[in-house]
C-alpha cells in the first residue's frame, strides 16, 4: 500500500508531467503547420457535416477570414504549448487548449458517420483522442497546475493551491534560503522537457522534414488546395443535362487499376481507396467544380451515402452491363439507384456488335429511353459507333475510347486486332495486354467528326500512360466534346486546372461541339 503521505507527493508530479506531455503535442502540431507554409484547415472545415458543419463551411468560405482561422490555429497551438510545458499562465493555456479540442470535436464528432473525412488511427466511438484530452486540459485548468514545477510557482508565490501549501509545510523546518532553492528548480522544471523538445523535434525535421500531417485538424496529405483553383470547368449539355467537360471517373474507386503487368496495382488501389477516402474524393471533385462522376450500381451505395452526408449535387452516368439471365435488370437498377443517366458498358457494346447482335443493343437502348432517360452507348471499338450509326439507334451521346499511340507500351499497329481490348490478353509485348484502350485513334478521330452527337471520351490517359495535359489535350483538340479521367483526391486540383488550361487554349477544332 502507498502511504497517503507519498501519494500526496505524487499527485503533483504525475500532474506537471499530465501538462507537460499535453504541451508537447499542442507544441508539435503547432510548430509542424507554421513550418508547412502550403498546410490550411480549410479542407478540414469544407469536410464537416454535423449540426455545425454550415458554421465550419462559412468560416472556411473566405480568404481572409481562412488566414486569421490558419494563423491562430498554428500560433495557438504552439503558444498553449510551449505554456503547458513551461507552466506558465497555466489556467488560461488549459482552457484555451480544451476550447480548440471543444471545435475539433464537434467539427468531426466520433458517431452517426459524421466522422469521415477526419483523419483517425483508431476506431471510436463518441468519445476519441480530442475529448480524453479536452478533460485532462479541464482537470488541469481546475488544479492549477502550473503551481506545480511550473513558473506559475514563481509568478504567483501568494496564489498556491491546497495542494501546494500541504507540500510547504513539510519543508517549514528548513531554511528559507533551501526552500527558495527548491522553488527555484520546481519553477523552471519545465525547462529541461522544452529542451528535449527542441532536440527532438530538429532531428526529427533533419530525417523527416515538415510532415504537414496534423491529428488535431486532419490534413490528409500534401496537395493542391481549392485555394489555388485557376477557372472554373466549363459545361457542355447531354439534353438538357449540364455536365461539366470532364467527369470523374470511378475505376480507381473500384480497383480496376489498368496497371498492366503490376500485379499489387489493383490491391494497392483499393487499399488507398476506402470508403472514407472515396467520400473525400467526390466531396474534393465537386468543391473543385466537377458536377458528374461515372458509376456503376455496386457504387450507389457509397454515392448516395455522399450525396446524402454531404448535401451534395454531383451527378452520375450510370455504366449498365446486358447480363443473359437478366437482360435489362441492371438498366433498372441504375434507374432505382438514382442515375442521372445511362449508358451501355463499352465491353458489352463491342460484345453484341462482334456477335452480330445490334438488335439486342437497340432493344436496351429503346428500354433506356422508355424510362424518360438520355441513353448511351459505349465502346472500345470504333465499329460499335459504326454500327449504330449505320442502323439508326436512337443513342443521344457515345462513350468511346480515346487516345494517342505514342507510348511506350502501345504494341504496334501492324499486331492491333479489331475487337481485341476485352477478349485478348497476351504475354507478347507485341499483342496488346491491358496497354491500350483506342487501338485505332485517327481511325477514331476521323470519322467521330462526321457523327452529330455528343461524345464523351474515356481512358484518355490509357490507363496511367499518358500525362494528363498530353491526354487532355489529344482528346479535347481532336473532338471529344467530354472526357472521363480517373483521379486520386491529389490531382484533382491539377486536373482541373489542365483541363481548363486546355480548353482555355482551344479556339477552334475540326470537329464542333456537339453538347
Amino acid at each position: 500500500m502507498i502511504s497517503v503521505k507519498f501519494r500526496n507527493k505524487l499527485v503533483p508530479v504525475f500532474l506537471a508531467l499530465l501538462r507537460i506531455v499535453i504541451g508537447w503535442h499542442f507544441l508539435y502540431e503547432g510548430l509542424i503547420k507554421l513550418l508547412n507554409p502550403s498546410w490550411s484547415a480549410r479542407q478540414f472545415l469544407e469536410g464537416s457535416r454535423w449540426i455545425f458543419g454550415d458554421l465550419f463551411r462559412w468560416m472556411a468560405s473566405g480568404d481572409t477570414g481562412m488566414w486569421i482561422i490558419d494563423a491562430a490555429n498554428a500560433y495557438g497551438l504552439t503558444l498553449i504549448g510551449l505554456a503547458l510545458i513551461l507552466g506558465l499562465f497555466t489556467r488560461l493555456a488549459s482552457w484555451s487548449g480544451a476550447v480548440i479540442l471543444l471545435m475539433y470535436y464537434l467539427a468531426y464528432p466520433p458517431f452517426g458517420g459524421y466522422s469521415y473525412g477526419a483523419l483517425s488511427e483508431g476506431n471510436y466511438l463518441i468519445v476519441n483522442k480530442n475529448i480524453v484530452e479536452l478533460f485532462a486540459l479541464i482537470l488541469l485548468a481546475m488544479t492549477q497546475s502550473g503551481q506545480f514545477f511550473g513558473l506559475d510557482k514563481l509568478r504567483q508565490r501568494k496564489k498556491k493551491s491546497v495542494l501546494s501549501e500541504e507540500l510547504d509545510k513539510e519543508e517549514e523546518t528548513k531554511s528559507n534560503d533551501i526552500n527558495r532553492r527548491r522553488e527555484l528548480l520546481k519553477g523552471l522544471a519545465g525547462i529541461p522537457f522544452l529542451a528535449a523538445f527542441s532536440g527532438a523535434f530538429l532531428r526529427n525535421m533533419s530525417v523527416t522534414g515538415t510532415d504537414a500531417v496534423s491529428g488535431a485538424s486532419a490534413i490528409r496529405v500534401e496537395f493542391k488546395n481549392l485555394s489555388e483553383l485557376k477557372g472554373k470547368l466549363p459545361e457542355g449539355k447531354l439534353g438538357e443535362m449540364k455536365i461539366t467537360r470532364m467527369i470523374m471517373g470511378c475505376n480507381l474507386i473500384g480497383g480496376w487499376a489498368h496497371a498492366r503487368d503490376l500485379k499489387y496495382a489493383n490491391t494497392l488501389f483499393k487499399a488507398y481507396n476506402s470508403d472514407q477516402k472515396v467520400l473525400e474524393t467526390l466531396h474534393l471533385g465537386e468543391m473543385a467544380g466537377i458536377n458528374a462522376t461515372f458509376m456503376v450500381n455496386d457504387f450507389y451505395p457509397l454515392f448516395n451515402k455522399y450525396l446524402k452526408m454531404y448535401g451534395g449535387k454531383m451527378q452520375s452516368v450510370c455504366q449498365t452491363y446486358l447480363k443473359p439471365e437478366d437482360f435489362l435488370g441492371d438498366i433498372d437498377r441504375a434507374i432505382g439507384n438514382g442515375a442521372n443517366t445511362l449508358y451501355i458498358q463499352g465491353a458489352e457494346g463491342d460484345r453484341f456488335v462482334r456477335e452480330g447482335k445490334i438488335s439486342m443493343l437497340a432493344k436496351a437502348i429503346e428500354h433506356i429511353k422508355k424510362q424518360g432517360y438520355l441513353a448511351g452507348m459505349g465502346s472500345h471499338s470504333l465499329e460499335v459507333v459504326k454500327a449504330c450509326e449505320k442502323e439508326g439507334l436512337p443513342i443521344d451521346y457515345y462513350v468511346k475510347t480515346f487516345h494517342h499511340d505514342n507510348y511506350w507500351s502501345a504494341h504496334p499497329e501492324s499486331e492491333r486486332e479489331e475487337f481485341s481490348v476485352d477478349t485478348k490478353r497476351n504475354q507478347d509485348h507485341n499483342k496488346i495486354h491491358d496497354n491500350m484502350f483506342d487501338l485505332f485513334p485517327v481511325r477514331t478521330t476521323e470519322y467521330m467528326k462526321e457523327v452529330k452527337k455528343p461524345w464523351i471520351a474515356f481512358k484518355v490517359l490509357a490507363g496511367g500512360a499518358i500525362l494528363p495535359e498530353d491526354g487532355f489535350r489529344f482528346a479535347f483538340e481532336n473532338g471529344a466534346d467530354f472526357i472521363c479521367v480517373g483521379m486520386f483526391d491529389f490531382q484533382v486540383v491539377d486536373n482541373v486546372n489542365t483541363a481548363n488550361k486546355i480548353l482555355g487554349d482551344i479556339k477552334k477544332r475540326e470537329r464542333e461541339w456537339f453538347s
